[in-house]
């Protein structure tokens, strides 16, 4: 079987963060940090060489395998931020993001990835919250 390609390791965030060119796309992904580092009360990690995750967690494969993840995370990717809330979805998740502004996600996605291009584009008040309830379930 394959090894997971996606693992938590000691890169710094912060400096992984910093090699983003575009100013206003650079904080926006430091404001990213501080809403999900005070949902989740976790440090964030890096995990692989694009992600930064928040908090410990795992997801179980159909062959009953158990893999190491994060309660959320983010990828500032060169599109728009790649908003990773995995697992089980808070009750008011669907009201929450109905609640949100500009946001992408994609059908077949389980996962609970949210697409957003920028901060201002989106309420977020909402998506303090949206982080918030998200943590609690996890």
């Amino acid at each position: 079987m394959a090894e997971l390609k996606t693992k938590k390791n000691t890169a710094s965030p912060d400096a992984f963060l910093n090699t983003i060119k575009e100013e206003e796309k650079r904080k926006d992904a430091f404001a990213i940090v501080e809403l999900m580092k005070k949902a989740t009360k976790s440090e964030p990690k890096m995990w692989g060489s694009a992600i930064i995750g928040f908090g410990d967690s795992s997801y179980t494969l159909s062959n009953g395998k158990e893999n190491p993840w994060f309660k959320m995370g983010f990828s500032p990717r060169k599109q728009n931020f790649a908003l990773y809330l995995t697992g089980t979805k808070a009750e008011n998740y669907s009201e929450l993001v109905g609640k949100l502004g500009k946001y992408a996600t994609s059908q077949e996605d389980n996962k609970g990835c949210l697409y957003i291009k920028k901060l201002a584009d989106i309420d977020t008040k909402v998506l303090k919250e949206l982080f918030a309830s998200h943590a609690k379930v996890r």
